[in-house]
C-alpha cells in the first residue's frame, strides 16, 4: 500500500480540522454495539455495592427493573443477568440450574414482561450454582463432560422458556452448543439464538466477576484449566469456534477481550460471523483502579477501549461501563 511521498502526500491534512477526522474515521461506535451486564439477588428492595467492581452491584429483581429500564432509555439493546446464589442453595451438582422458578427464570421474566424490546442474554454453565465453584459436575477430580452437558440443556430450555433471547453457554464442554441447539429446537424455541462462550480462556481476569457471583472460594489450585483454554493457544479457539458454529451457533464471545484483541480480529477474519468481545470483570477493575487514581482520563479511556473492539472486529461488546458509554455516545451526538 502506497500513497506517494512527502511532501506531495502529508498524511496530517486529513486530521488537522474535526469534520475532516469523522468523514475520514474507519470505525465508529454506537449504543447499538453494547450489551450490560446486570447481577441479580434474591430478595425486595436490596442493592449490593460490589467492592472489587466499583460502579457495580448485585440487584434484587425489583430493583433489576430499574437497570433495565436505564437500558431502555438509553437505548442499550440488550442485558446480561447472572446470578449471585445463596451459599445454602448450592451442591456439588449445581441442582438449582435445572429449575425453572430459579432466580435466574425469575429474573427474566420479570424483565420480559416489562420490557419485552429489551433482548435478555443467559449463561448457561453450573458454576453460580455449584458449592465448589466449577462449570460442571465433579467426579473425584475431574469435570465429567457429558453429563454436565445433559444438565446444560434442561438449564437453556428453562430460560428460554421463562423468555430468554439468547442462550450463551459459558461452561466450555465439549458439544454443548449442538446438544443445547437440538434441545431447544425439540421443546419448540427454535428461534432462541445462541451466543457461544467459543473461545474462552482460562484467564486471571475473572477475579472480581467470581466475588459478584460467589463463585471462586473453592475451585482448588488447578482452578478451570482442564475446559477453559490455555492463553498461549490461538490455533486452538479458531477450532473451538468452528465445532461451536459447525453444532448451531449463531454468534460467537471471545473472553477475555483486550488481553485476546490477536483472537477476536483472527476469529472476524477466519470466519466473518457475528462476534463479541466481552470486556471481563478484572479489565474493568484496573481501570477503575487508574481512574480513582488520577492515572487515567476515564471517559477518553473508556471510549478508546471500546474502539479497539470494533477495530479488531467486535460486532458487540460486553460491558459494564455500557451505561458509561452510551452517556458519552449521547453527549457526543448532540455535540455534532
Amino acid at each position: 500500500m502506497s500513497r506517494g511521498q512527502y511532501p506531495n502526500t502529508r498524511m496530517r491534512r486529513n486530521r488537522m480540522q474535526a469534520f475532516s477526522r469523522r468523514l475520514v474515521a474507519e470505525n465508529r461506535l454506537s449504543v447499538d454495539d453494547l450489551i450490560w451486564p446486570l447481577f441479580v439477588i434474591e430478595g425486595e428492595q436490596k442493592t449490593e455495592m460490589i467492592d472489587a467492581m466499583p460502579g457495580v452491584a448485585r440487584h434484587s429483581i425489583d430493583r433489576l427493573l430499574e437497570q433495565a429500564q436505564q437500558a431502555v432509555d438509553l437505548g442499550i439493546p440488550a442485558i446480561a443477568i447472572f446470578p449471585s446464589i445463596d451459599a445454602a442453595l448450592k451442591d456439588p451438582v449445581g441442582s438449582l440450574a435445572d429449575d425453572g422458578d430459579n432466580l435466574v427464570c425469575r429474573a427474566v421474566q420479570a424483565v420480559k414482561s416489562r420490557y419485552p424490546e429489551l433482548g435478555v442474554i443467559c449463561d448457561v454453565a453450573l458454576d453460580p450454582f455449584t458449592d465448589h465453584g466449577h462449570d460442571g459436575v465433579i467426579h473425584g477430580d475431574q469435570i465429567l463432560n457429558d453429563e454436565t452437558v445433559e444438565i446444560l440443556c434442561r438449564q437453556a430450555v428453562h430460560q428460554a422458556r421463562a423468555g430468554c433471547d439468547i442462550i450463551a453457554p459459558s461452561d466450555m464442554m465439549d458439544g454443548r452448543v449442538g446438544a443445547i441447539r437440538i434441545a431447544l429446537d425439540k421443546a419448540g424455541f427454535q428461534n432462541v439464538q445462541i451466543m457461544a462462550y467459543a473461545a474462552k480462556y482460562a484467564s486471571s481476569f475473572y477475579g472480581p466477576f467470581r466475588d459478584a457471583v460467589k463463585s471462586g472460594a473453592a475451585l482448588g489450585k488447578y482452578g478451570k484449566s482442564t475446559y477453559q483454554m490455555d492463553p498461549a493457544n490461538s490455533d486452538e479457539a479458531m477450532h473451538e469456534i468452528a465445532l461451536d458454529l459447525a453444532e448451531g451457533a449463531d454468534m460467537v464471545i471471545i473472553k477475555p477481550g483486550l488481553p485476546y484483541l490477536d483472537i477476536l480480529a483472527r476469529a472476524k477474519t477466519e470466519f466473518g460471523v457475528p462476534c463479541v468481545a466481552y470486556q471481563v470483570s478484572g479489565e474493568y477493575a484496573m481501570q477503575c483502579a487508574a481512574f480513582a487514581n488520577g492515572w487515567l482520563d476515564r471517559d477518553r479511556t473508556i471510549l478508546e477501549t471500546m474502539m479497539a473492539f470494533r477495530r479488531a472486529g467486535a460486532d458487540a461488546v460486553l460491558t459494564y461501563f455500557a451505561p458509561d458509554i452510551a452517556k458519552l455516545l449521547h453527549q457526543q451526538r448532540k455535540r455534532h
